[in-house]
């Protein structure tokens, strides 16, 4: 028997929890004790580092929620939903943010601007556009969600957001001045990666949610009259 999703959110939650600790707990072992024996371990377990063990994860956790919606978009296709275009959109969307997660495109485009200060990562500029823009042209698709998924959509979409663009405002503003090399840097990060985690979490939940009430509907809708 499948997990309901309220259990598979605390799985869910819970993971990213102890990533997060475990993170924040090398970070702070290394620069405490100044031992080098640890940096492989900071390097595999560190929510600061690419292609480690949160970035495999963050980036499944991504895929997951794209698969989920395809499965979505696909049952709205066949039911002529109105919001089925959404949905792909939607799925798109998240195959390249598990892209993105494993590879960081979005990092190679702060070079297209010279800015500093708190858009010191100045990708997070085109990144809000695209965000801003977004979300103006998926407000009649929330609009339709019944009011407890568009309050999970929402929510982990402000958890997301504000980790992935609001948390690299305040780490441009202390990379410009101090580095990267430095605990601060690696606390700050680990706020931006744990909201990401969380609000992705969330997200993958309530698809999850939204996914089995479809399969329900469309099992009572095909099934012949007693």
């Amino acid at each position: 028997m499948f997990p309901t999703p309220a259990i598979f959110r605390r799985w869910l939650l819970a993971w990213a929890g102890m990533l997060t600790l475990l993170g924040v707990g090398v970070e702070v072992a290394h620069r405490a004790l100044g031992t080098p024996t640890l940096e492989p371990l900071v390097a595999f377990l560190s929510l600061s580092y690419e292609q480690n063990l949160p970035t495999w994860y963050a980036s499944g956790l991504l895929l997951g929620c794209a698969l989920v919606l395809a499965g979505i978009a696909r049952a709205a296709s066949l039911s002529r939903d109105p919001g089925r275009r959404h949905w792909w959109a939607l799925a798109c969307t998240f195959v390249y943010l598990s892209l993105d997660e494993s590879v960081g495109i979005h990092e190679h485009l702060g070079g297209l601007l010279s800015l500093g200060g708190v858009l010191f990562f100045t990708w997070v500029v085109p990144a809000a556009v695209l965000v801003l823009l977004g979300g103006l042209a998926f407000l009649p698709f929330l609009a339709r969600l019944p009011l407890r998924r568009r309050g999970q959509f929402i929510l982990a979409g402000v958890l997301y957001v504000g980790g992935a663009l609001l948390m690299e405002l305040p780490l441009g503003w202390w990379t410009e001045r101090h580095g990267n090399d430095n605990l601060v840097y690696a606390l700050i990060d680990h706020v931006e990666e744990a909201l990401e985690l969380v609000g992705a979490s969330l997200f993958l939940a309530a698809l999850l949610e939204e996914w089995g009430e479809r399969v329900v509907l469309t099992a009572r809708v095909e099934a012949p009259p007693p």
